[in-house]
């Protein structure tokens, strides 16, 4: 069992983690027809819009409420109702996802019966819109709390009960995904047959594709006709320990059962997620499948030589964290210095490694050096790091700016596994010092040195 250790540094030193609006928010993103919309100052929506549009490359429909001086302190009800029926009627959107912020949580606003109150006295400026209230404080937390509150917030706003729908399961992604192991999860539900719930589905308004016409809302993701017949799923599945909650919820209200899988970089935990699919479709896993699980063992024989005895420093947050310790481990690698964002998670206690920091990307280059570490593994506010240790850099997690097209990267089930395993290790073969003729040849060195201090025949 790993050892947990907060930092206790008085600042954080090149940050690691984002806050938990921003993960929020990213939840909020994919629903179809949605804005997010951060309660607070225009400062703090324009950090997170920043990160979002640089590591997605694409128009992202963040809103905020504009708190300024007066407001902070007289209270933001005005601000807030202002901002909900200016979207309702410029934008026209299907859901506004209200994610709160430090500034008008360390006031300590009412911000539920604030949002009752509109609802109730502008119902009908406001119908055909669902509004949802999500609390996030910069101050505690990060990018996973924010996603959890999140979906959790519309499952209890929007699921309800049902006649059970024996073909339908209802897919939980954590926020450590990319759109393309999202997108790669539904394949795989539907090569069973079964129809699919995914909450939120950033690979359908995350996922660069360009409509037809400018939206001012997302122009993809989950409608929010079918978060309402989640309850009548057959079955939950939950990527990521942090997406346990919304699961349990589920079945507090619908009586629907889950299971949530802690990772799905590893073989064993991939099979057992193959064969829950199989089970709930009563049908034989197909070729396909069952032909790339053979390239991945294969893929596992050809990169293992790369991966036994090397030492790796990953920062990232706590399930992506678990989830490549894991696949570090598996391989004969060592994770030799860990670094995360909260200590709230459950799952930090089973990462693969010694001890677990809860800081920043200072923390984690200092223990990278300390150990020897040959790989570093976090998202692109690294590549300094690695750059002064000299080792390699593999880009994983949230903000990905410095690299185009890092959300199409699969990283779970057998496909995602046997890519990530080909990428690592062709890293680390591209860091290798290609040997020269004076390298392989310590005589041919010594007679030239010898050459050069024979005297030169005087010339008579």
């Amino acid at each position: 069992m790993a050892k947990i250790v907060l930092s206790g540094k008085a600042a954080a030193v090149n940050p690691l983690k984002s806050s938990q609006p921003l993960g929020a928010a990213f939840a909020f993103l994919g629903i179809e027809g949605s804005v997010p919309l951060f309660h607070g100052s225009q400062g703090c929506t324009s950090f997170a819009l920043v990160l979002f549009v640089r590591h997605f490359k694409e128009t992202i429909p963040l809103q905020t409420t504009a708190m300024d001086e007066v407001s902070t302190i007289l209270g933001g009800a005005d601000h807030l109702e202002e901002a909900i029926l200016n979207l309702k009627q410029r934008t026209q959107p299907k859901l506004i996802g209200v994610c709160t912020t430090a500034l008008v949580e360390t006031r300590g606003e009412d911000f539920a019966g604030d949002l009752a109150s509109i609802k109730l006295r502008r119902a009908a400026e406001l119908a055909g819109t669902e509004i949802v209230l999500v609390s996030t404080p910069d101050f505690d937390g990060a990018i996973e709390e924010g996603w959890t509150k999140a979906v959790s917030a519309l499952v209890e706003s929007l699921v309800a009960p049902g006649e059970r729908m024996a073909r339908q399961v209802n897919i939980l992604p954590g926020s450590h995904l990319t759109v393309a192991d999202v997108e790669l999860l539904r394949d795989t539900c539907a090569a069973f047959g079964l129809d699919p719930i995914i909450l939120p589905d950033i690979s359908g308004s995350l996922d660069g594709t360009i409509p037809e016409k400018w939206l001012p809302t997302t122009y993809g993701g989950t409608p929010v006709a079918c978060i309402r017949n989640a309850g009548r799923s057959a079955f939950t599945i939950a990527i990521g320990e942090h997406m346990r909650r919304p699961a349990q919820l589920i079945q507090e209200r619908c009586d629907v059962p889950f299971m949530v899988f802690d990772q799905l970089t590893g073989l064993k935990s991939i099979d057992r997620f193959i064969a829950l699919l199989s089970e709930l479709s009563r049908q034989p896993v197909p070729a396909q499948i069952r032909r790339r699980r053979n390239q991945l063992t294969d893929a596992m024989l050809d990169g293992h030589f790369h991966f036994a005895g090397k030492k790796v420093a990953i920062g990232a947050e706590p399930d992506l964290l678990f989830g490549l310790s894991a696949f570090f481990a598996g391989l004969g690698a060592e994770v030799s210095a860990a670094v995360t964002t909260s200590a709230h998670s459950s799952v930090l206690d089973r990462v693969i490694s010694e001890r677990v920091t809860v800081g920043d990307l200072r923390d984690l280059e200092d223990e990278a050096g300390a150990n020897g570490c040959d790989l570093v593994v976090t998202h692109s506010h690294g590549r300094q790091a690695a750059e002064r240790l000299g080792v390699p850099h593999l880009r994983v997690g949230f903000p990905i700016f410095d690299r185009i097209g890092s959300q199409y990267r699969r990283t779970i089930l057998y496909e995602g596994v046997r890519d990530l395993i080909f990428e690592v290790a062709n890293l680390w073969q591209g860091a290798l010092q290609q040997p020269t003729p004076e390298s392989l040849d310590p005589f041919l060195k010594r007679s030239r040195e010898v050459s050069d201090e024979r005297p030169s025949p005087s010339t008579h």
